[in-house]
């Protein structure tokens, strides 16, 4: 089953022209603070994302996002799409059958109770924000360049955000892989998988009903070696950065950021 267009957390705007003619792509990995990469559009040679992990990754930007009125009403439709995509193989299968405790979750606890804990989770805690950028360079000057690279990312694949929303924020980045770019979203959450890898482990440490999500995105990539584990340990010991120095960078254009987080 597909999920329908009307289901998206919010249809994407036809891309403005880059600001800056001369661009050509994000200029590094986002998620670490290692050496530069190549932009993602040149990275995609053999990357495949299949119909089944793009409806996956759709569920999974609806299901994180934050539990208003409009996820309750789509949850019925939630229901059906995972218990199709369980009924398939492999980790995709494995990934949704894991996600029905937090359905049924979403389903019984009142509204009140969800959205206060979702709050507390995501919006208050620094191991467990749902804006990747901010585990490589937390609050400062970097991270403003960092967020203009993917917004520009997103242009170049034929999108713009509203300006309300961040392009690094989990759920943009999981639509966005599933209904606009599938293979330049993968590289994009691969860039980012360090800070994906802390929040798994922080919501299993909190015992959140949310980790089952975070579970079944990671149990979608491939095994984790070299730099990225490198990356992990160190965020893990120290957490994200917490120089506040400016967010001017991206602030400039027509996004700002939601919160510092402490």
């Amino acid at each position: 089953m597909r999920i329908p267009l009307t289901l998206l957390r919010r249809p994407p705007k036809p891309a403005q022209p880059l600001r800056d003619p001369g661009y050509s792509g994000e200029p590094g990995a986002i998620g670490s603070r290692g050496p530069a990469r190549a932009p993602a559009h040149e990275r995609t040679a053999g990357v495949r994302v299949d119909e089944a992990t793009r409806q996956l990754y759709q569920v999974l930007s609806l299901v994180l996002d934050y539990p208003g009125p409009q996820l309750r009403e789509r949850l019925p439709l939630l229901v059906e799409v995972v218990q199709e995509l369980s009924r398939g193989r492999g980790a995709v299968a494995r990934s949704a059958a894991a996600l029905s405790p937090l359905l049924e979750h979403l389903a019984a606890t009142p509204a009140e109770e969800l959205e206060r804990a979702y709050v507390e989770t995501f919006d208050l805690r620094r191991r467990c924000c749902l804006h990747l950028s901010y585990y490589g360079y937390g609050d400062t000057r970097k991270r403003g360049m960092a967020l203009l690279d993917i917004k520009q990312a997103y242009q170049a694949s034929g999108v713009d955000l509203e300006d309300d929303e961040l392009p690094d924020h989990l759920c943009v980045l999981l639509e966005f892989t599933a209904t606009v770019d599938p293979p330049v979203g993968r590289v994009l959450l691969l860039d980012h998988r360090p800070g994906i890898e802390l929040l798994r482990i922080s919501l299993a440490d909190r015992h959140s009903p949310y980790l089952a999500a975070v579970e079944a995105l990671t149990g979608t990539f491939p095994t984790m070696v070299g730099s990225d584990r490198d990356a992990v340990a160190a965020l893990i010991a120290n957490g994200p950065p917490d120089e506040e120095v400016g967010m001017e960078a991206y602030q400039s254009g027509s996004y700002a950021d939601e919160s510092v987080r402490s």
